[in-house]
């Protein structure tokens, strides 16, 4: 199997749904089901550093160990790979709680296979995907926050560049500051407007039309 194949475990307490999936990644190129699970417990069992998955597909509703305390022990315990929610929800407060957790994905059950190669794709390359109803999410819940947060005029510039295509070191030779700074900047806003990634900030910043799609 070649080195740069991205290896895939999929969680899930349905076992006729992941044969669906593991027969559906297993005819796209560049991906191999490394193992299934089907709850965070037996995850916890299989995986190991030597025995450690790129991207985790992780349903939300199991027994015994669910998708959010699952996404949780990961995160303090293999916080490099990268998770894709599975869910038959778009339950606002589940979305938001996995975002919010840094989720890389967020697939629905019913997507097209297309959309899962796709999604694969994308957070493989180190992006997000998130479909159209986790934005509308994400925004909804930006418009309950309150307003008066008050930003600094270089706070207000880098989150106006932050909705660029430019990276974090182009963004601090722009502002004539260092990546430190810029990092500084980033984090400060992070803190103040309960986000956790540049897509909420770039949501944050359409939302209050800071910068203009």
């Amino acid at each position: 199997m070649p080195t740069d194949t991205i290896q895939i475990a999929l969680v899930d307490d349905h076992r006729l749904f992941r044969s669906g999936i593991v027969s559906l990644i297993n005819n796209l190129n560049g991906f191999n089901i490394l193992f299934e699970a089907g709850n965070g417990e037996e995850l916890g069992r299989k995986i190991s550093p030597k025995n450690k998955p790129n991207i985790i597909l992780l349903d939300i509703n199991m027994p015994v160990m669910d998708g959010i305390s699952t996404a949780l022990w990961l995160k303090e315990n293999y916080p490099e790979i990268c998770i894709i929610v599975l869910s038959m929800f778009e339950d606002a407060e589940k979305v938001l709680t996995m975002v919010k957790m840094g989720v890389k994905g967020y697939l629905l059950k019913d997507s097209e296979p297309g959309e899962f190669e796709q999604a694969l794709t994308k957070v493989s390359q180190g992006e997000v995907y998130y479909p159209e109803f986790v934005t509308r999410h994400l925004i909804n819940s930006f418009n309950n926050k309150v307003e008066d947060i008050k930003l600094n005029s270089r706070e207000l510039e880098f989150l106006k560049l932050a909705g660029t295509e430019l990276t974090y070191k182009e963004i601090a030779d722009q502002m004539c500051v260092s990546v430190r700074t810029v990092d500084g900047y980033r984090d400060q806003l992070f803190e103040k407007l309960q986000i956790k990634s540049r897509v909420g900030l770039v949501l944050y910043a359409i939302k209050n039309k800071l910068i203009e799609l």
